[in-house]
Order: C-alpha cells, then sequence, then structure tokens
C-alpha cells in the first residue's frame, strides 16, 4: 500500500519479505510495518478531515453572518419604503398651495 503522500509501499505478505511464513499466516496477519503505514494514512485522513471540519465551521460562521446581514439590510430597505410611502400619501393628501 502507498499513501495519498508517497509513502514508501509496504508488502502485505510481510515486512521481511520471507515467503516462508506465508503458509502459516493465510495473508490475514500483518506485521508491525504494515500496522505503522495503516496508522500513519488514518492519521492523514483524520488531519485532512479535521482541516476540512474547522473550514465547513468557518464558513458556516461566514454564511449566517451575511444571512443576519441581509436580512437587518432588507428590514431597513422596507422600513425606508414604507416611510417615503407615507410622506407621498401625505404630500398627495394635501391641497396644493
Amino acid at each position: 500500500m502507498s499513501g495519498p503522500n508517497g509513502e514508501p509501499h509496504v508488502p502485505v505478505g510481510g515486512a521481511g519479505g520471507n515467503d516462508d511464513n506465508d503458509d502459516d499466516n493465510d495473508g490475514d496477519s500483518f506485521g508491525e510495518e504494515e500496522y505503522a503505514a495503516i496508522n500513519s494514512m488514518l492519521d492523514q485522513i483524520n488531519s485532512c478531515l479535521d482541516h476540512l471540519e474547522e473550514k465547513n465551521d468557518y464558513l458556516h460562521a461566514c454564511l449566517k453572518e451575511l444571512l443576519e446581514s441581509n436580512r437587518q439590510t432588507r428590514l431597513e430597505f422596507q422600513q425606508q419604503s414604507e416611510q417615503q410611502n407615507m410622506e407621498a400619501d401625505a404630500q398627495g393628501s394635501q391641497p396644493p398651495v
């Protein structure tokens, strides 16, 4: 197996390349090197997932802030629009001078 960042290939059949033990192991057991390689790959995957989670949390916070800003802007726009409509109605109901 080689890792995503180019870790050296670790043979699955055993660390020493000794094929005399293959009959006893049936290919199901791993040596220390295989466990270390797998552990290293899992650590890298975990690190990548942690980094992605941090980015996701940051983007989520930014989007919430943007949403709140847009809500506030919309409310201000509605208030200004209503105020302009009330002023236009008040001016329209007054007789010309």
